[in-house]
This record gives C-alpha cells, sequence and structure tokens, in this order.
C-alpha cells in the first residue's frame, strides 16, 4: 500500500516548493487578496496530505477502522487499495499524524484563548479609561477618543466593535486621513483576518522546524495589511492612506536606518505612493481558481487506486 507515503510526499514537496514559488512571484504585493487564498489553499493541502495519509493508514494497521472508513466500498475497493500488505510502520504513521493533529488543535484553542484574555484586558483597560457617559448606550463603530500623547488607532473587536484612537492621533490625522484609518481596520474586521492570524500562528508555534508554517505566519501578517490598505486607498485615496500612515508611525522609528517591529510600514508607505498594476481580471481569476485545485489534488491521489478498481 504505496497511498500513504505518496500522500506524505505529495505534502512535503508542496510544503518546499509552493512557498518558493510565491516568494518568487512578482505578483502577491499586486494583488494581496489572491495571494492570502493561494497561501490558504497550500497549506490547507498540505494539511489535507497529512489527514488522508493518516486515515488510511490507521484503516491499514487497524480493522475496526478500515470497517469504517470502507464500510460502502465495494470488495473490489478495498481489494486495490492492498490493506492488508502493510508492515508495522502503518500504525506508526498513523499514531504520529493524530498526535500532529492533536496538537495543532491545542495550539489553535490556546492562541484563541490567549487572543481573547488580551481582548479582555483591553476592553478592561477602555472601560476604565473612557466610561460610557449617563444614558450613553455601547453602539457598534462608536469611535473612542484616548488621551494620549502618543499617535495611535486601533480596533477593537468583540461584541461592539469600536475604533480607539487617541488624541495625539486627531492632533496628526488630517481631513479625510481618520477615514482611511478607520476603513483600515474594518477592513480587517469585516474579512476576518483575526482568523487566519490566529490559525498561521498557532501553526508556526506549534511546528516551529517546520518552514512553511513560519512563511504562512510571516506572510499573513504582512497580506493582511496590504489588503486592508487596499480597501482604504479604494475609498479615500492611496496619498491620504499614505499620509495616515506616516502621521502615525513617524515617531516609532520606522523611518530610520535601524529595523523596528514595525519595519515594513516604509514599504507599504512606497506601494501606496508608487501602485503597482493590477493584475488582468481573467489572471486574477485563473490563480484563484488554480489555488482551488492544490487541495483536490490529494483528494484525486486518495482516490486513484478505488477509481481504477470501479473503472
Amino acid at each position: 500500500m504505496m497511498v500513504p507515503a505518496v500522500l506524505l510526499l505529495l505534502g512535503a514537496l508542496t510544503a518546499v516548493v509552493a512557498p518558493r514559488l510565491l516568494a518568487r512571484a512578482d505578483w502577491p504585493d499586486r494583488e494581496p487578496v489572491v495571494a492570502l487564498w493561494v497561501w490558504q489553499c497550500v497549506v490547507a493541502a498540505v494539511l489535507l496530505c497529512c489527514a488522508l495519509s493518516m486515515t488510511l493508514s490507521a484503516a491499514a494497521a487497524w480493522q475496526a477502522v478500515r470497517g469504517h472508513v470502507f464500510a460502502p466500498a465495494p470488495r473490489a475497493v478495498v481489494e486495490a487499495y492492498a490493506l492488508g500488505a502493510t508492515g508495522p510502520w502503518a500504525a506508526a504513521t498513523a499514531v504520529t499524524l493524530a498526535c500532529a493533529g492533536l496538537w495543532s488543535g491545542a495550539m489553535l484553542v490556546r492562541e484563541v484563548a490567549r487572543a481573547r484574555t488580551r481582548l479582555r484586558q483591553r476592553r478592561a483597560e477602555l472601560r476604565s479609561q473612557a466610561p460610557l457617559l449617563p444614558g450613553e448606550e455601547p453602539t457598534s463603530g462608536r469611535l473612542v477618543v484616548l488621551e494620549g500623547e502618543r499617535p495611535d488607532a486601533w480596533w477593537l473587536a468583540g461584541g461592539v466593535p469600536r475604533l480607539v484612537v487617541t488624541t495625539a492621533a486627531l492632533r496628526r490625522l488630517k481631513g479625510r486621513q481618520l477615514d482611511a484609518v478607520l476603513a483600515h481596520e474594518q477592513g480587517h474586521a469585516r474579512a476576518r483576518h483575526h482568523w487566519l492570524l490566529h490559525c498561521s500562528t498557532a501553526l508556526a508555534t506549534g511546528f516551529p522546524q517546520v518552514p512553511v508554517f513560519a512563511a504562512f505566519r510571516d506572510e499573513m501578517h504582512r497580506l493582511v495589511e496590504l489588503a486592508a490598505d487596499d480597501m482604504a486607498s479604494r475609498r479615500f485615496g492611496r496619498l491620504t492612506t499614505a499620509l495616515a500612515l506616516v502621521e502615525l508611525n513617524e515617531d516609532r522609528g520606522v523611518f530610520g536606518p535601524s529595523p523596528t517591529p514595525h519595519a515594513h510600514v516604509p514599504q507599504r508607505v512606497h506601494r501606496l505612493l508608487t501602485p503597482p498594476d493590477r493584475l488582468t481580471a481573467a489572471r486574477r481569476l485563473r490563480l484563484t481558481a488554480a489555488a482551488s485545485l492544490v487541495p483536490v489534488i490529494p483528494v484525486l491521489v486518495t482516490l486513484v487506486p478505488g477509481l481504477r478498481a470501479l473503472g
């Protein structure tokens, strides 16, 4: 039975080749939304290879699992997979991959729990710093202004999402720049970018030795910002959005020679001021369709013996 080994090989090949191809391509910065989708499809294909390999290995190792997996299948299909001709590696592979899956789930739960804890803490701090006035009702999209000497703005998610802006930011932001900042943060919320960040961080934290997961996390953090920049610039213009970024980050040293945690900001400003040509709608559609087919390949590989038996 070679299908589980082929699936693992396919997953490893996808994990190595796909990030390199994406790193060499010149279109991800031009189309961050498409790039986000492509990365999700690549990681989904890698995880699907592992899941299918685990399932077939478990079916080969234990008769009880085999009965559940192949219960509705004809006898010829079961024989095509040669489940009985396996060595001791089948059980070891199934257990190893199952443990990896449980570990991934645990890392995701931990990441979400930490994010919720941070959100509760920030909401508690916000309530103490900006309490509701008598008779004021909490409304969705409420703008909260905090006293602060440092220009900053962030979107606070939750049951009552709101934009928080410091007084220093209000003094800095001119004209429609505040509207651009609001549109940027709303873009994150509407696209559910926080879930992409949670999943990518969980995989990278749980498997630090797997380069594709680290690259997935780094690219998610970068691409979601580019996508939100594009959402804001489409409504309020690239120059207004770029100036808002400069005003909010100028005092953080991000435009100096020394690297900072916000070193990506100068690249974002440059991209807004010198916008690259977008891909044609036809090419965007082709890239999206091709990426959607990547997770289908492991499924087809898994079904090949059964389809041959039925054909």
